[in-house]
């Protein structure tokens, strides 16, 4: 089993690498293998909608994303981490975000469904709690299991080392790796004993405007 953290920071090496950096250990110490998936900071466009990625199975931007998309239809589970910025997530780690997930749905090709994902957040004080709403939303619209902690998935700091002495977030990223890892092995033990897959219906659209 395997799970890719994304860290959505423009720092390879900073705060949001170091709290994903706890997470790997935990998970590999719990049997996981991990993967850290850098967003870079090469120019990201967000999604235009222009819906090329449901005739060709790929977002029409060749970049980053792509490469994404490809890793995670082989992985089992997912981190999105991010430096919070003016209480969101990165504008690149929101573009990002936007065009893995839209192109994922719009191709048909089933990445995220059912796959436990988290969201990881790292502010020097605030706003990390609705940057944690902010990116939650993308695994609900998905079907993929939410993985909880302790509190909720944060740490705090301006530099790495000051993450280092956030004993209570790096806890919680201990804690939300070993849930992690529990309910992939849960998934695993399911479908050994032949649990099938939820009934799937037809999807239905409804628009909030009437005639």
């Amino acid at each position: 089993m395997n799970v890719i953290l994304v860290n959505g920071s423009p720092h390879a090496k900073g705060c949001t690498y170091t709290a994903l950096e706890e997470v790997a250990e935990t998970l590999n110490k719990e049997g996981i293998e991990t993967q850290i998936f850098q967003v870079g900071t090469k120019p990201l466009a967000g999604c235009i909608a222009c819906k090329k990625c449901a005739e060709t199975g790929r977002c029409a931007f060749s970049d980053v994303v792509n490469k994404f998309v490809d890793l995670a239809v082989h992985a089992d589970g997912f981190i999105f981490g991010s430096p919070v910025h003016y209480a969101a997530a990165s504008g690149a780690m929101t573009s990002f975000m936007d065009r893995v997930f839209y192109s994922n749905m719009m191709s048909g090709r089933n990445a995220f469904y059912l796959k436990p994902a988290a969201a990881v957040l790292s502010a020097r004080r605030a706003g990390t709690t609705a940057a944690f709403d902010q990116l939650n939303k993308y695994f609900t619209i998905s079907e993929m299991p939410v993985v909880s902690s302790k509190y909720w998935n944060m740490v705090h700091g301006m530099e790495p080392q000051d993450v280092k002495k956030d004993l209570e977030g790096l806890q919680i990223m201990r804690t939300l790796a070993r849930n992690m890892a529990w309910l992939l092995k849960c998934k695993e033990a399911g479908r050994n004993a032949g649990v099938a897959l939820p009934v799937k219906e037809e999807v239905v659209r409804t628009n909030f405007i009437r005639e």
